[in-house]
Parts: C-alpha cells; structure tokens; sequence
C-alpha cells in the first residue's frame, strides 16, 4: 500500500539495493526520530522565511501572485523531488524557503481582512495534524488499502480542480468550486469542496504515518529522512490553505 502523498509515495518504489546497503551497515538506516527532527526543522525555516516576509513586505498586495506561485512552484517540486527521490537537505530547504515567502505574502493578505485568521488557520493545522497522529499512535485508524484508494483519488481530483480553478481565476477573474477573491460572497459548493479536501488532507497523513513507518522497518537509508520529512511538509502546507480559505469564508 502506497501514501496518498504524492512524494512518500516513491518512498516504496526505492531499490531493493539500497534497503539491503543499510540493513548491513553500508549506510545508517533511518529512524522515526530522524524524520522528526528533520520535519520541525522544515517547518521552523518556513515559519521563520513567512515571518520575516511578513514584516518586511509592507503590504500584501500580491495575493494573486503569491497563490499562484505556491501552486506552481510547489507543483514543480513536489514532481521533481518525489520523482527523482532527490534527498538532498539543500534543495528541500530551498523548498521550505521558497513556500515560507509566498506563504508570507498571501497569510497577511488574509489577515488584513480577517484580523486573527491566521493563528487560527494555524493552530487547526496543526491540532489536526496532532490529533491524526494520536489516533494513529492508538490504532483508532489504519491505513487500509481501501482508506488508501479512497484519499488518494479523492486528492488527485482536489489537485486537479484546484489548478483548473487557479489557472480559470488568473485568466479571466470568474471563480469557481476555490474563491480566490478575499471578498466575494461565498456559495456552497466552495465550503463543501473545502471541508472535503480538509478531510481527505487531514486522512493522508495516517497513510504517511504508515509509510514512514514501514521505510524504517524496512531499514532505508538514513538520508531518505530527508524525502519524508519534505513530504510531511507539503501535506501540512496543503492543509494550512484549505483551513484557511474556509475560515476565510465562514468570516464573510
């Protein structure tokens, strides 16, 4: 069973080569903690890049940009890092850097019109992220094949319908089934495509929790820390945005 996460995904596609080189010592397999440290590391230099972007940009006057930046760049990453199993500590960082900028631009775009949406979109982030890995920790939900099939194609369609949306928004301002304007009224097809894709993002990291698990009995070499960690990050950052467009419209 694979991850619905586009980048732990090729997690299981790594050699068989590789697995036996750290299992008799040719290189230092991975632990749980190795992915830890690594993932809070990641998430510390976006956290720290979105801030100081925060105070130096004057005004958040770019969110269009800054939307479209996070889905392409992101998109172009995501697809080369996980499809190259690059697990250079470099270029996953240029990542967190890269999503910490647009991340910081868009955020304060948000809360200048929703003053304290921020914090909130950030704690449901993370309070998700938390109570997911408690229940996968207490084996309250496991990552089924079927649970497997259902969140990744119900993700690939959210990907592939946000992006229509975003390209449609770019050309031509008409909104779809994501509002991108910060202001306009909201019908119910965007809360419904949004509390959908919050589930189906927040039942991806039991999948992922399985995954990482799994590489490490299977003893991976240590540097693919790197590549889970980086695939935590974007399952996080995909769930920051859609909690916080849907408080965005519960604030309309």
């Amino acid at each position: 069973m694979q991850s619905a996460n586009p980048v732990l995904t090729r997690l299981d596609d790594v050699s068989g080569t590789e697995r036996q080189m750290a299992a008799v010592g040719a290189a230092e397999a991975m632990t749980v903690d190795d992915v830890v440290v690594r993932t809070v590391g990641l998430l510390l230099l976006t956290g720290v890049t979105a801030g100081v972007t925060w105070a130096v940009v004057p005004q958040a006057v770019w969110i269009s940009a800054a939307l479209a930046g996070t889905a392409l760049a992101g998109l172009v990453l995501v697809l080369v890092i996980s499809l190259k199993q690059i697990t250079n500590p470099l270029l996953i960082a240029g990542y967190a850097v890269l999503q910490g900028l647009l991340l910081g631009v868009a955020s304060r775009a948000f809360e200048m019109i929703y003053p304290g949406i921020v914090v909130q979109a950030v704690a449901g982030t993370f309070g998700v992220f938390l109570g997911m890995a408690l229940l996968y920790r207490a084996r309250l939900i496991r990552a089924t094949p079927r649970l497997a099939r259902l969140v990744t194609g119900t993700l690939i369609g959210i990907v592939a319908i946000s992006l229509v949306n975003l390209v449609t928004y770019l050309l031509t301002g008409r909104q779809g089934l994501e509002v991108y304007s910060l202001t306009t009224e909201v019908g119910w097809l965007p809360y419904a495509f949004s509390v959908v894709a919050i589930i189906a993002g927040a039942f991806s990291f039991i999948l992922d929790f399985d995954l990482v698990e799994r590489s490490v009995r299977a003893g991976l070499p240590r540097r693919y820390a790197w590549f889970c960690a980086f695939g935590l990050l974007v399952g996080l950052i995909f769930l920051y945005w859609q909690i916080l467009r849907l408080l965005s419209y519960l604030r309309r």
